[in-house]
């Protein structure tokens, strides 16, 4: 038997679900609201002082976290001081949702209270302080890293974890956040008995050109160290190729090519080829001009398969693959127009494209 996905309610439902007994429904009504306030300023007018209603008095911790969520969804500046409430929640989750809604709203005005919350007794809202405290902040590198090395002497090794992710991927003309104090840092967490700690302080120095850093990406990318953070591992990859590191050639070839990459396809069943960072391990390859992995990109550009033309549309752009322009303006008609065009951005912001 088919069965018919359910209509998207229309404006006056969701806001009669609002009021539904059932948490569920009301989680999928405030859902719901955020499209419906999205497409028309009159109904966000509408929809902020039910949603702060309940953000302040709903009895299901789910449906307030939902409702936090929400405000950040709809860009809800004036709702700050039932946010900032919020933040003292009984429920963890809702703390969590509350911060997080802060630092997505990104208003100057809940800088002292995410301040206040780095150094909060509970860890939960420590982590997602320092999440929230960096979108806020991130047009203040200096305030940034004093919070960010504070995070990082936490006891926690989670907040010590994000804390340097943040300062990784915090970058500007593709360099991480600067800062003497935090890279000294980073040179000590290289010790972690932390993996995951140990690859990303090693990411945010190997971007800073530091050995330390760079060997622990090759030693990544080579398998000799296991970080359990796919992302990471993913990230390496790819700083191989934008570093051109040589070394790491012979091993980004057997993640796209050798048996290696079968196996670790079976043991991580439903991963696929992300499981051994193929798609990263050849665009990484490719700038480093490999001709096997440029020509497979290439060749992918016209396969009769949309999701395999769209990977190589990506997969072109990050691997700025000059001789891929003219395949990429064709491909307008038969992909995402949007990729295309991210991918002939990256190829005409590149000095090395012709």
């Amino acid at each position: 038997m088919l069965l018919t996905s359910p209509l998207p309610r229309s404006l006056e439902a969701t806001f009669r679900d609002l009021a539904s007994e059932k948490p569920l429904t009301r989680i999928s009504a405030v859902r719901d609201l955020v499209r419906h306030a999205l497409l028309s300023d009159a109904v966000r007018a509408r929809a902020v002082p039910a949603l702060e209603r309940l953000l302040n008095d709903d009895g299901s911790p789910e449906v307030r976290a939902q409702a936090a969520l929400a405000l950040a969804d709809v860009g809800a500046r004036e709702a700050l001081p039932s946010l900032l409430v919020s933040v003292e929640d009984a429920d963890g989750g809702v703390r969590q949702m509350a911060l997080a809604a802060l630092g997505e709203i990104g208003d100057s005005r809940a800088t002292q209270r995410l301040t206040r919350a780095l150094r909060d007794p509970r860890p939960e809202v420590r982590y997602q302080a320092v999440i929230a405290f960096a979108r806020l902040a991130k047009d203040d590198p200096a305030g940034l890293a004093v919070a960010l090395l504070e995070a990082l002497d936490d006891a926690d090794e989670a907040i010590r974890y994000i804390a340097m992710r943040l300062a990784e991927e915090h970058q500007v003309d593709s360099l991480p956040l600067r800062d003497d104090r935090l890279e000294a840092r980073a040179d000590q967490l290289v010790e972690s008995p932390d993996v995951a700690v140990v690859v990303v302080a090693a990411l945010y120095l190997a971007r800073l050109g530091r050995a330390r850093g760079i060997q622990v990406v090759n030693d990544v990318v080579a398998e000799r160290v296991h970080t359990p953070e796919l992302e990471d591992e993913e990230a390496c990859v790819d700083l191989a190729g934008e570093l051109g590191l040589s070394e790491a050639i012979v091993h980004l070839e057997r993640r796209v090519w050798g048996t290696r990459r079968i196996l670790r396809k079976v043991l991580a069943w439903g991963a696929g080829d992300r499981s051994s960072c193929a798609w990263h391990a050849r665009i990484a390859l490719a700038r480093m001009n490999h001709p096997r992995a440029r020509a497979e990109i290439l060749a992918d550009l016209s396969s009769l398969r949309r999701e395999t033309r769209e990977a190589a549309v990506v997969a072109a752009g990050r691997a700025r693959l000059s001789e891929a322009r003219s395949a990429l303006e064709s491909a307008r008609g038969s992909v995402d127009a949007a990729l295309v065009n991210e991918a002939l951005v990256r190829l005409a912001v590149d000095p090395t494209v012709g």
